[in-house]
């Protein structure tokens, strides 16, 4: 069964960020969009890469509106270890959640039971804690988080412009598409 269009379940969890431990609860994707980032593990190795791309694009995505957030199924002490020993996780600045009791993984569905750890999945989350874009990809299939940005401006732009959709490779500025009746079999 499709996440897209579901609320995001209730779950509770430890975070570090900016050099503190804090709780971050399902309440804190309401109230603006959210891009939630699932990923293996710390100290590993296409994980940071990704993890460090994300950050490039961190400033660009709060300028939307946009509040980030990585999972593992690692727990918050980790995620500070490895932010204090690594030169390219020293760099985050947005909230790392921890998910050893893998409840976050399991509502998302990204969970690999077998191994308890969870899949490179991706989620864009509206303001109502609704889910709007998934993207999950094989372990050593690394992401690229500029595609977010465009992602994060089409959701924005068809919430903000009801009865529009935006066309494959749609860039902001760019025509959308009003479906109906005279559109079909003219594409």
């Amino acid at each position: 069964m499709s996440l897209i269009g579901t609320e995001v379940k209730p779950f509770k969890a430890s975070a570090y960020h900016n050099g503190k431990f804090i709780d971050v609860t399902e309440e804190n994707f309401k109230g603006k969009w959210s891009i939630v980032c699932f990923y293996p593990a710390d100290f590993t190795f296409v994980c940071p890469t990704e993890l460090e791309d994300l950050q490039n694009q961190y400033e660009t995505l709060k300028g939307l509106g946009v509040e980030v957030y990585s999972v593992s199924t690692d727990t918050h002490f980790t995620h500070k270890a490895w932010h204090d020993s690594s030169e390219t996780i020293g760099k985050i600045t947005y909230i790392m959640i921890g998910d050893p009791s893998h409840t976050i993984s399991r509502n998302f569905d990204v969970l690999i039971e077998a191994d308890g750890l969870a899949d490179r999945g991706t989620f864009i989350i509206d303001p109502d804690g609704v889910i709007q874009a998934i993207e999950i990809n094989a372990g050593g299939i690394g992401r690229d988080a500029s595609i977010l940005v465009n992602k994060v401006k089409a959701a924005q732009y068809v919430r903000n412009n009801p009865g529009e959709v935006c066309p494959a490779k749609w860039q902001e500025g760019s025509a959308t598409l009003k479906p109906s009746l005279d559109l079909v079999g003219k594409i």
